[in-house]
């Protein structure tokens, strides 16, 4: 049988550590023997960002403006101690904060759900995907410590050069205090691409944050977002027979903890950081849970939602053979052929992405998994194996479906 052929390219952002090892194996057991693969390759390993002063990110994230797929390996932000062991130039900044900011997008997470391992709760019973706002908030923020005596104000300056002043709090003893903005523009950005992936998809779409508490800044995510859905896709959603809409917080958390899942639950950028943790760890791991980022004009980068590996990375190095679980770098690449066959046309394309994750998922229903699925699993007979042989099994099955 004949490659599959594809017709644009897909943007390739290499990564680090241990997940780069895992990308190179899933390359050529699992996608170059059946495709025809066409890629534009990006490094966004550590040492090629410092060689480039990191303009190979946003040499990357604009590829992925040009093509509109990207598919990402997870990649190494630096702190004190990764500058001082790869020899940096500087601590450079979050490859993955870089491109969405580039991209205006919004992180989209599921959990990848499997027979044998059970969510933590209950009633779930279809995954939970959460919409993530990647600007702004805690991670844009100005932070200062203050002492006893200190006056704190909020003061904002017009183009006029007037003036609106606040007083924050009057310090009796010290403290801190933490500036955080946002914009109209990330958030209706936001907004429409939740509204976007939910059509994609057909299903509902939830919003939450506290209003009640934060009057302003809460309440201005609010009402850009039912302004948008009334204007601009009140009428698709019902076409589609999906819902939206809002609910506080707190709300949100005990709906979703009484659902079956099934739904898009988009969160503010803090609440989002925490709450995908929090459905992945509950579903199961975040080994097993997809992440993709959409832009609100239709740019798509699909990546796994956990780090470089490290440790089993060391061990690597040392020869030794290690389990490291690729399910989630696996879906990092089926995502992104399966959205590049649809936005080609390309039907062949789009069932190998779909028997490629079949593929994935028989081979752990059949017991066959990585040591961190035994004691999540809850089959009768598993059997844990190294990385390589756990990537042949797949292999062998994916060849059987082909």
């Amino acid at each position: 049988m004949g490659k599959i052929q594809m017709i644009t390219p897909l943007v390739e952002l290499d990564g680090d550590e241990m997940t780069r090892i895992l990308w190179q194996a899933i390359k050529e057991k699992l996608i170059l023997p059946f495709v025809d693969l066409k890629t534009e390759y990006y490094d966004l390993g550590l040492p090629n960002r410092d060689r480039t002063e990191d303009k190979v990110t946003v040499d990357s994230a604009n590829a992925i403006k040009k093509y509109g797929v990207g598919v990402k390996c997870a990649t190494i932000t630096p702190n004190a101690q990764r500058v001082e062991e790869y020899n940096l130039k500087q601590m450079w900044k979050s490859p993955n904060g870089t491109i969405r900011a580039l991209l205006d997008g919004t992180v989209f997470r599921a959990p990848i759900v499997v027979k044998g391992i059970t969510p933590t709760v209950s009633t779930w019973k279809k995954p939970i995907t959460i919409a993530r706002h990647a600007y702004g908030d805690v991670y844009k923020n100005t932070e200062i410590k203050v002492s006893a005596g200190s006056l704190a104000e909020l003061v904002v300056t017009g183009p006029d050069g007037s003036q609106t002043r606040q007083t924050i709090h009057e310090f009796d003893g010290g403290g801190v205090v933490m500036g955080m903005h946002n914009t109209d523009k990330s958030i209706a950005s936001f907004a429409r691409s939740c509204f976007n992936y939910a059509l994609s998809v057909k299903q509902d779409l939830w919003f939450a944050s506290k209003d009640t508490i934060s009057k302003v800044y809460d309440h201005r995510f609010k009402d850009i977002f039912s302004e948008i859905y009334e204007n601009e896709y009140k009428s698709a959603f019902e076409q589609a027979g999906i819902e939206y809409f809002y609910t506080l917080i707190d709300d949100a958390v005990a709906r979703v903890m009484r659902s079956e899942g099934g739904f898009i639950w988009a969160c503010k950028n803090y609440d989002g950081d925490v709450m995908s943790d929090m459905i992945a760890t509950a579903f199961g791991s975040l080994a097993m849970m997809t992440s993709v980022l959409v832009s609100p004009d239709g740019k798509y980068e699909y990546e796994a939602a956990h780090g470089t590996v490290t440790r089993h990375y060391y061990r690597y190095l040392k020869g030794e053979p290690t389990s490291t679980n690729p399910v989630a770098t696996i879906f990092a690449w089926s995502g992104a052929l399966r959205k590049r066959a649809e936005l080609d046309g390309l039907d062949s394309l789009a069932e190998f992405a779909d028997r490629l994750e079949q593929a994935t998922l028989e081979t752990i229903e059949s017991g066959i998994m990585t040591k961190d699925l035994i004691l999540l699993s809850t089959l009768a007979e598993k059997r844990g194996v190294n990385t390589d042989e756990f990537l042949d099994a797949i292999a062998a099955r994916l060849e059987d479906l082909m």
